[in-house]
């Protein structure tokens, strides 16, 4: 019997992919967690029965959620990332040989030891034997409530606005980042797909602007995310991810990525009309 996975994208869009096995299925007391095998796009991990990672595609997301902010910031010491319980940020975090301290804030700790055990290729930085990364089982609200004015760098690699990301996109929790940045400080989040979610990004980045001076989108191609089209919000309290990218450090960078390079970086950034006018002040 052929087992196929299905997500709707829309009422009537969707995407459907050949599984042989499910891993493991559980549900923690925040979400349904399933880790699957497929046959085009290797492991898969879901929360609530939607996509989150994939090993075939996890590299594209994960190189644009990291690099662009920390090659923005001239001396990104201090990162921390909310939610990104697969792991995969912390990893080309640590490639970043001036980061002094990672943090992972995790509000579900069964992601992380599930990612652990099934996904060792983006919890490899994870797993307790790095000294420059922490872990911590939170409430990412919690937690940068108690460490004011102490990042460099933060990254909100979270779900959907639904269950327990939904107040990751307010703007109040965006007041809350700012105050957990230095004074140079950059944020950046992921910002769901132009095509369908135009509203959630017209008020993410209404909010973001509220509260910081220097808000842009940005764009990367994920297959199986809803549409391909995937975005991410860079906020910053004073530098600019174009006019301030720090090309030759890029240029130079001593590790590998699959995805990102300084040509992207600045293409990235350029943003067809449509989505342009998804953000419009």
């Amino acid at each position: 019997m052929d087992l196929w996975y299905t997500e709707k994208h829309s009422d009537n869009v969707g995407i459907t992919m050949k599984i042989t096995k499910t891993l493991f299925s559980g549900k923690s007391e925040f979400q349904q967690l399933d880790i699957v095998e497929t046959l085009e796009y290797g492991k898969m991990m879901l929360l609530d029965g939607l996509v989150m990672v994939t090993e075939r595609d996890e590299f594209v997301y994960h190189d644009m959620i990291t690099h662009p902010a920390l090659f923005t910031h001239p001396a990104p010491k201090k990162v921390l990332v909310i939610g990104g319980g697969d792991g995969g940020s912390i990893r080309e975090i640590m490639k970043h040989p001036e980061v002094e301290l990672a943090v992972l804030c995790e509000i579900d700790g069964l992601v992380i030891d599930k990612s652990i055990e099934y996904l060792p290729s983006m919890a490899c930085e994870i797993d307790g034997s790095n000294p420059r990364v922490k872990l911590h089982v939170d409430d990412g609200l919690a937690y940068i409530r108690a460490h004011q004015n102490e990042f460099d760098v933060i990254l909100v690699d979270s779900t959907d606005p639904i269950g327990p990301a939904v107040g990751l996109f307010e703007e109040d929790f965006y007041r809350l980042v700012h105050a957990a940045l230095k004074e140079d400080g950059i944020m950046v989040a992921q910002s769901e797909s132009p095509f369908y979610h135009a509203e959630i990004q017209k008020s993410m980045f209404s909010n973001l602007r509220a509260v910081f001076p220097v808000v842009e989108m940005y764009q990367a191609f994920i297959p199986t995310y809803p549409s391909g089209l995937w975005s991410f919000a860079f906020a910053s309290k004073k530098y600019h991810p174009v006019k301030d990218f720090d090309r030759q450090r890029a240029t130079e960078r001593g590790f590998t990525t699959r995805y990102y390079n300084e040509d992207l970086h600045l293409g990235a950034f350029m943003l067809p009309t449509f989505a342009r006018d998804n953000i419009a002040e």
